[in-house]
């Protein structure tokens, strides 16, 4: 198994960065607990929701998970829903789909310490393996 979270995200503007296949993108999403893969219009995508204790435990959320982003150069959109529910989508936009770095962000992301900040039953890293 791949440890995605001891990788780097590349630079979305490399020549060489091509939107990887649906199979390819079947055997990462095993690596993610609780992201799903989904397809929107022909765009493979990776996204996940949580629920998180207010609003402003949402905007803590969001902090974090910037950090990361900004780390590795990658951004997620974020959307806050309500006043409690979070959603984190992930592509590469410069392919029009998913990259390893989506991966790589992703796996990032569920090791973030936000469970302070999580809704009970709500975690950001799982609580058994793939």
């Amino acid at each position: 198994m791949n440890d995605l979270t001891k990788k780097k995200c590349v630079p979305c503007n490399s020549k060489d960065l091509r939107p990887m296949t649906e199979d390819a993108a079947k055997g990462l999403i095993r690596e993610l607990a609780e992201w799903n893969l989904i397809n929107e219009d022909g765009k493979l995508k990776l996204n996940r929701s949580l629920k998180v204790k207010s609003f402003l435990k949402g905007m803590e959320l969001f902090e974090l998970i910037a950090e990361v982003a900004e780390a590795e150069g990658h951004h997620p959109n974020l959307h806050l829903v309500g006043w409690n529910n979070v959603t984190i989508e992930i592509w590469t936009d410069a392919v029009g789909g998913l990259t390893e770095n989506d991966f790589i962000l992703a796996s990032k992301i569920n090791k973030l310490d936000a469970h302070h900040l999580l809704s009970l039953n709500a975690s950001i890293s799982s609580q058994h393996d793939c």
